[in-house]
């Protein structure tokens, strides 16, 4: 099997076990790896019984996924996946980074890891050999202190064990902050100081396993490629055109953050109550100019090097570092909590990964909290004194703090923006869920769908088997570069989206005829092999449970928010037409192979040879 090591770890914490795995051929083929893979593996192990299982629990599988392209295509990604405890279904997040390279070159394609550790732990992969270790010393650290221990730990360990190679470098890390530890249903899986595997909470998953960490040194080579001259060729084809983009390589995603507000008026701005805003203090050059240090980091092949280093210089926050913060954190943290200056932005960005926080979800529900706050709803004393105006950073800060740690009004606030404005509602007397902006469980990617501006549709969150997740949208045609089905392709791949921007598509069918030798194009991608996966992902959404299911005629649907017009802006007065959603939507049920009540239909899924899903799905859907 050309571009996968061959084996999988699968990591039994509850009997502090671990074995070495294969899959068959056919398996590979039909499924990839990542996302795809991720969705056959807890299909075949929990989809029986999924509306049973707590996504929080030992049964719960946590899934740690490459793809056959992984360290071939430019821009390395590995896939984090299980029951996500936000959506009850499934989520494939992928997060960048060195990671998914260590691991192939350890050996191994991915980890599965079941049941629960009896003490705080992590799991340490070296070349062809894994091991689980104590991480007692390592809990309750932040995600500064978590790379820096482990790392030096790691390192001695290497050194000690292999005394003649000389100087190791540092290892790759997947780990977890405070908010993962808390199980804080919005916690991230982190990477390097500031990447994550955001979407799905999955960091609360590793913290229900008192899994702390994953560290991985391996030494050996990536595997062996059907025709490694043509995938040196390719490499050198993506990431021409890559250099190309000058923008993103410049600037960053970060250079949206006034032009999806100030051009688009799609920018969630004070819990979304408004898109738009004109304050060139948050102008990507301001941010250029006063905070940031490092002008191109990349990660493991990487030509694009979109990511900044950004510290704070100057000011009460002094010192705050991280990435200069993406679009999506820019926004969350920055105009969707009405603060405009980068140093603040900076500081929240720098926190909330340090706490490990997805800066969407964290992002939103400190915005949804703001509302309730600015409408009396909440007040100082449900907030323990905190001043939670809008552009107060320390009230924000503070806030964020207690979330992680579950202390007072935080423990209601961790349970992400949904499953707060339940039990607010309930307490306070009074509807709050008007104010909730979220798609399943989750809040959206910070690109609105009223101004019909930016890239999302009106039924791009509503009808995505990943919720709220802006990176894999519902899309017409469903074969559109910007749908579920592409991103499919990249998540299962596994490698950067970002770096297919600007590539012609046959590169990719190329991409995996040199590594693999597989000839897969996109009338099979688009006819079988990514419906499969979509399909199976949908049965996942329409199963959910324990706590919550989702019912398509009730919540394939925006937030209520989107059919309320744009209040400022030179969009103003634009909203989601409720009528056209409701065509589109039909529209999409129909070419994506779902009834009209959004169930996949049994003759597709007789089609596609997912026969057990149809059962499923005629004994407790239909």
């Amino acid at each position: 099997m050309l571009g996968y090591a061959g084996k999988f770890l699968e990591v039994d914490l509850s009997a502090d076990k671990i074995k070495e795995i294969e899959f068959d051929e056919r398996i590979l083929r039909e499924y990839i790896g990542g996302r795809g893979l991720a969705t056959k593996i807890l299909w075949d192990r929990l989809g029986d019984r999924w509306e049973t299982v707590d996504p929080l629990g030992p049964e719960n599988i946590l899934l740690v996924l490459t793809g056959p392209l992984t360290g071939f295509f430019p821009g390395s990604r590995i896939c984090v996946s299980g029951k996500s405890p936000q959506s009850n279904g499934v989520v494939g997040s992928t997060v960048a980074g060195e990671f998914p390279v260590e691991l192939k070159c350890a050996g191994y394609d991915g980890l599965i890891i079941t049941g629960r550790a009896a003490k705080p732990s992590y799991l340490f992969i070296t070349d062809s050999q894994a091991e689980i270790r104590d991480a007692s010393h390592i809990w309750g650290k932040d995600g500064k202190q978590t790379t820096a221990m482990l790392t030096r730990e790691v390192r001695k360990t290497l050194g000690d064990r292999f005394p003649l190679y000389g100087e190791w470098k540092e290892p790759a890390i997947l780990y977890i902050g405070p908010a993962g530890e808390n199980q804080v249903r919005i916690a991230a899986v982190m990477a390097k100081w500031s990447h994550a595997a955001g979407y799905g909470g999955y960091g609360a998953v590793m913290g229900s396993k008192n899994l702390k960490a994953l560290a991985a040194k391996g030494t050996g080579p990536l595997p062996e490629v059907e025709n490694l001259e043509r995938v040196k060729a390719l490499i050198e084809a993506v990431s021409t055109k890559c250099y190309v983009d000058d923008s993103r390589r410049r600037w960053g995603t970060g250079a949206s953050g006034y032009e999806v507000g100030a051009l688009l008026s799609s920018e969630p701005v004070r819990n979304w109550q408004e898109e738009w805003h004109d304050e060139e203090s948050f102008g990507v050059d301001k941010f250029e100019q006063r905070v940031w240090i490092k002008r191109y980091w990349g990660d493991f092949g990487c030509p694009t090097t979109c990511l900044k280093v950004a510290m704070v210089k100057t000011g009460p926050f002094k010192g705050a570092i991280g990435d200069n913060p993406d679009y999506e954190l820019q926004a969350y943290l920055g105009t969707n909590l009405s603060i405009f200056t980068p140093e603040e932005t900076v500081y929240m960005a720098s926190l909330i990964d340090d706490l490990g926080f997805c800066g969407i979800q964290g992002g939103d529900v400190l915005g949804f909290a703001g509302e309730l706050y600015q409408r009396g709803i909440l007040t100082k004393e449900d907030l323990d004194g905190i001043d939670l105006k809008w552009g107060n950073t320390e009230g924000f800060a503070s806030l964020a703090k207690k979330i992680a740690l579950r202390e007072g009004i935080g423990d209601v606030l961790a349970e992400g923006s949904y499953r707060a404005a339940l039990k607010i509602t309930e307490k306070k007397k009074k509807d709050v869920m008007q104010y909730v902006v979220h798609e399943k469980g989750m809040a959206l990617g910070a690109h609105g769908v009223r101004s019909g501006k930016d890239y999302t549709i009106d039924i791009s969150y509503a009808c995505s088997v990943q919720a709220g997740d802006h990176t894999s949208v519902a899309y017409l045609p469903t074969h559109h570069p910007d749908g579920e089905l592409a991103v499919i392709l990249h998540d299962s791949g596994v490698y950067c989206w970002f770096n297919t921007f600007s590539v012609p598509g046959h590169l990719k069918w190329d991409f995996f005829k040199a590594v693999t030798g597989w000839e897969i194009g996109p009338e099979e991608w688009y006819g079988t092999k990514a419906p499969r996966i979509l399909h199976i992902q949908r049965a996942f959404l329409l199963l959910g449970g324990p706590d919550l299911k989702w019912n398509p005629r009730i919540h394939d649907d925006n937030p209520p928010r989107f059919y309320t017009p744009l209040p400022s802006g030179p969009c103003t007065g634009k909203k989601i037409d409720r009528a056209k959603f409701e065509d589109s939507k039909k529209e999409y049920y129909e070419e994506v192979g779902w009834d009209e009540n959004g169930i996949p239909k049994s003759e597709v899924l007789k089609h596609l040879g997912i026969e057990e899903v149809d059962r499923i799905l005629e004994e407790k859907v239909r």
